[in-house]
């Protein structure tokens, strides 16, 4: 007779973490099934200041990857069974839901889809072309490419902002192309580029 799980998650980022451990705590037979690495974009964020339990704060700094392994330690101390795979297809109806992945077929009585956030491409010619030789979507990963480079960020938000204020380690100069004419970023990080010598600003901009 084929296994059925209490609980299939699907993604290890925070919010698959998080479902898993407390399916553990509550001694549910659990499987979580992630197909890259550990807790998604927070994993390659330089600094994490505004997650409940952090460990950042006035002279100490904690990454998004050393949050993710303890948050990883903890769903294995209450028994998560862990799968390296990518879903194909997902079966909801019935009672006992069905996950397909290229390793075979998993049954769970329950499903817990956190596949989180992804990249968003902007759609300019020549954007897909470049990835990986100049375009990229992940300051940590690639900042020390572009050591002595003038670099251009693309956004607005949180983590434009903080990406950007990450690039100015390597990059001779950085500029964040906005299409409005003020941030969306928290006012903590905000003031953090506003700070910044080596940072410009590019207002009601769209890349073409």
């Amino acid at each position: 007779m084929e296994k059925i799980y209490d609980l299939i998650i699907i993604g290890a980022g925070p919010a698959g973490l998080a479902a898993g451990l407390y399916a553990g705590r509550a001694r549910l037979d659990t499987l979580l099934i992630e197909k890259g690495v550990d807790g998604g974009q927070i994993a390659i964020t330089d600094e994490i200041e505004n997650y409940p339990g952090g460990l950042s704060g006035p002279g100490q700094k904690e990454s998004g990857a050393e949050l993710v392994a303890r948050m990883t330690a903890q769903c294995a101390q209450f028994g998560v069974k862990r799968l390296a795979a990518n879903v194909s297809k997902v079966e909801l109806d019935g009672i006992i839901k069905r996950v397909y992945t290229r390793d075979g077929l998993y049954q769970a009585r329950a499903v817990i889809i956190a596949t989180g956030a992804h990249p968003r491409p902007i759609g300019c010619p020549g954007e897909a072309e470049f990835t990986g030789r100049g375009v990229s979507y992940c300051a940590t990963c690639d900042g020390s490419f572009f050591e002595g480079l003038e670099v251009f960020v693309i956004g607005g938000g949180d983590t434009a902002v903080e990406e950007a204020i990450f690039l100015t380690k390597f990059a001779r100069k950085v500029t964040i192309v906005h299409r409005r004419d003020e941030q969306r970023a928290v006012k903590s990080i905000r003031e953090r580029a506003f700070a910044n010598d080596k940072i410009d600003f590019m207002w009601n901009a769209v890349v073409t």
